[in-house]
């Protein structure tokens, strides 16, 4: 009985907001300078203390993926030397130990 109806519904309405122009660098710079005023009122204040700290990290993170990379470069080439000494370790065993094993059992 849904898919037939006698009203007719009315659609969601969206909001679709295109900016005409926005400018990075801009912004950017107000922000570094909203920082720096607000550094120069609150030197004592702890909640001003606690966005500034937070302030550092989302910079440092975001504008440092050559030190993310680095880091998932380095484990993975650590798995991937633990993958070849578990491989090279179990190709001993099977070699040298589990004839000996074969022949206990049998």
């Amino acid at each position: 009985m849904a898919l037939f109806s006698i009203f007719k519904t009315s659609k969601n309405q969206r909001f679709e907001y295109k900016p005409r122009y926005w400018d990075p660098i801009k912004e950017e710079k107000e922000e570094r300078l909203r920082y720096l005023k607000s550094l120069e009122e609150d030197k004592n204040n702890p909640e001003a203390m606690k966005n500034r700290i937070a302030g550092s990290f989302r910079r440092s993170f975001a504008t440092d993926n050559n030190v993310r990379t680095q880091q998932v470069r380095r484990t993975n080439r650590m798995l991937l030397y633990i993958i070849v000494v578990l491989v090279l370790l179990s190709y001993l065993f099977i070699t040298f130990y589990l004839p000996g094993l074969m022949e206990q059992l049998e």
